[in-house]
């Protein structure tokens, strides 16, 4: 394969060479929005798939893991972590099983949920740290900022198309899939889906595993401008007054769906609040699921149907990953999935009034 240099990128966006390496070095003097463009043409020309086309790895080629004496440890970076509540720990327990395999492989964690800046950069540097384990969505700029220094990195619940890397998820598209199905099964025939598919990766599987089993089976998903496919502040709740107004208009107007899709347990279980709140109840006039199985979804009533995602199993597999990316550096990048299942509770039953 042809080398792709920093002069071919410089021609093909008619810029200079010295912009082009400041973009990719990440130093100062170049705007945002030039080196967005930079990140983007380097990507689509194959720049970055290069064993070149960053500094190389701190970890020679066939090099084993360092002995615990040393303890060198890995970069964890988790910035929805901050969005925790001591309840609902989805980023908590995958942290968990993070530590968990660290400490089976004698290696230690610094644990990142802000990234800004130096900071950030500085942290990278320590000969100290073999690699990085990114949880959730994470900036292209800071993802890039590792690659760049030949950082070995596994992402969990994310992946960025502008930089390689191995992959860790739970498998959403199946699982809502089979969830979405199995409310088909019951006799739901009018269903509507609650989340953000622009959100994450994640949720993006989620809502194809929902429309593709409604396209299976004859049924028309809603359009992708509808309000509850774009609810903004799925993090903080922010939703909530947006969700509000949507049901109770629906409810005067009698068009409510019998089942509400969630693409995660914390929508579901805010939708059933709302439901309570307008007099409207689930199961008996609509059902509701949810997907993540955090331990609220179990409390609440009516409990909710979900999907479990093995959370801590994503932990530890990503860093089972990152050992043996470590071991075979110059080994194909994988993007592993786990398989899920689907917990069933009270938020669901049979539809009430079929043919509304």
């Amino acid at each position: 394969m042809k080398k792709i240099t920093m002069q071919q990128i410089a021609d093909h966006l008619g810029v200079s060479k010295f912009v082009v390496s400041k973009a990719l070095s990440g130093k100062g003097g170049v705007n945002e929005q030039t080196r967005e463009r930079v990140i983007q043409a380097a990507s689509r020309l194959g720049y970055f798939n290069q064993k070149n086309g960053y500094v190389k790895n701190v970890i020679p080629s066939g090099t084993t893991l360092p002995a615990p004496a040393g303890k060198q440890s890995v970069l964890v970076l988790m910035p929805n972590i901050r969005f925790q509540n001591k309840e609902s720990l989805y980023w908590g327990r995958l942290l968990e099983g993070i530590s968990r395999e660290l400490e089976v492989q004698q290696l230690g964690m610094i644990i990142v949920s802000e990234p800004r800046g130096d900071n950030f950069i500085n942290i990278l540097n320590p000969d100290g740290i073999l690699g990085m384990i990114g949880v959730g969505q994470i900036a292209t700029s800071f993802l890039l900022e590792v690659h760049r220094i030949g950082l070995p990195m596994v992402l969990v619940d994310h992946e960025d198309p502008l930089i390689p890397s191995d992959t860790v998820f739970a498998n959403n598209l199946d699982g809502m899939a089979r969830l979405t199905t199995h409310l088909i099964g019951l006799g739901h025939r009018e269903l509507h889906f609650l989340g953000n598919s622009a959100f994450s990766r994640s949720f993006r599987d989620r809502w194809i595993g929902y429309r593709s089993a409604l396209e299976e089976y004859g049924l028309t998903p809603q359009s992708s401008d509808d309000p509850m496919l774009q609810l903004e502040g799925i993090d903080t709740g922010a939703y909530g007054d947006e969700m509000h107004g949507w049901l109770e208009r629906r409810r005067k107007t009698g068009a409510l769906p019998t089942a509400l899709v969630c693409a995660n347990d914390s929508i579901a279980i805010h939708a059933c609040t709302v439901l309570s709140e307008i007099g409207v109840n689930v199961p008996g006039d609509l059902v509701v699921s949810g997907f993540d199985n955090i331990e609220d979804a179990a409390r609440n009533t009516p409990a909710i149907t979900t999907i479990h995602v093995p959370k801590e199993d994503l932990g530890q597999r990503a860093v089972r990953k990152l050992v043996d990316r470590l071991a075979h550096p110059d080994a194909p990048q994988e993007k592993i999935m786990i398989s899920v299942e689907t917990v069933y509770r009270d938020s669901t039953a049979e539809p009430q009034q079929t043919g509304r």
